[in-house]
């Protein structure tokens, strides 16, 4: 349920931020043409008094990087465009929660070790157990359960800790399948608009009878921002998938070494008992 919470979150903050910037560009555009109106009639007569001589160039203001953004996803139709964005924002909500998650199971394993072996010197199996409890992650998890089963000896906790080991690695794997489906999806509905326009490009030449210049151009150009939106898309969802698939590689290497070294501290311990 904390997940699920999580998840909803960070879908919210990215949703709310999208209609923030649209909100934004909305009024400063509204503020932009009011001014500019009376603006234009304050200097109306200044104007028809200048000569083309005196008159000097007009410098266009420059557009923002999300008025530009805008202006193609409305060029692009808002139909696919639509779909493309949603797949961006429920991919990086699955990514943000994910890096959370994996930064949050990061256990530095030596200090770990040293605390357990400690623990069984000083308090003996219990002792070691209360500091497993107390430490978040799944090496801690891992080690917990290897723990609780000492009694039964080497062998039993062996299995266990691989059983468990094997548990934990699916829990660190969840919601990979989601992101390889969204960085499917994206460049599939960026060519499907392709398509779309490719096709509504050669209706508008069958009805004219003729290949005209201008009724080809827009077809093609919906088709070209619908594929470059579906690839950026993809793009950054596959950056994300490789590092959170490197740090689940880390982890799990830290947490098979991890595994070794306790089975050693536990055989140590043993032959001391």
């Amino acid at each position: 349920m904390k997940k699920l919470f999580a998840f909803l979150a960070v879908f919210g903050m990215l949703s709310m931020g999208a209609l923030t910037m649209y909100a934004q560009d909305e009024s400063q555009t509204t503020t932009e043409d009011s001014t500019t109106q009376v603006a234009d009639d304050t200097t109306a007569p200044v104007a028809d008094q200048a000569t083309d001589d005196t008159a000097a160039p007009a410098e266009e203001a420059p557009v923002g990087i999300h008025k530009q953004i805008k202006a193609k996803f409305i060029e692009g139709g808002a139909m696919f465009m639509s779909f493309v964005l949603l797949a961006l924002i429920f991919g990086l909500a699955i990514c943000i929660e994910r890096i959370i998650y994996l930064n949050l199971a990061s256990t530095n394993t030596k200090k770990l070790l040293q605390k357990i072996e400690a623990a069984l010197e000083e308090g003996g199996v219990e002792a070691a157990k209360d500091v497993c409890r107390n430490t978040r992650g799944p090496v801690a998890s891992i080690f917990y359960q290897g723990l609780d089963r000492f009694d039964e000896g080497i062998e039993v906790v062996e299995k266990s800790v691989i059983s468990y080991g094997s548990v934990q690695m699916g829990l660190l794997e969840k919601g990979l399948t989601w992101i390889s489906l969204f960085i499917a999806l994206a460049p599939m509905l960026g060519f499907m608009g392709t398509v779309i326009g490719m096709i509504e490009a050669f209706d508008n030449i069958q009805a004219m009878g003729t290949i005209s210049a201008a009724a080809v151009a827009g077809g093609i150009k919906v088709a070209l921002i619908t594929t470059v939106s579906g690839l950026i898309v993809a793009i950054i969802l596959q950056v994300f998938y490789n590092y959170i698939v490197s740090k689940i590689d880390s982890i799990v290497n830290s947490m098979e070494d991890a595994s070794i070294s306790l089975l050693d501290i536990l055989v140590k311990y043993n032959t001391k008992k």
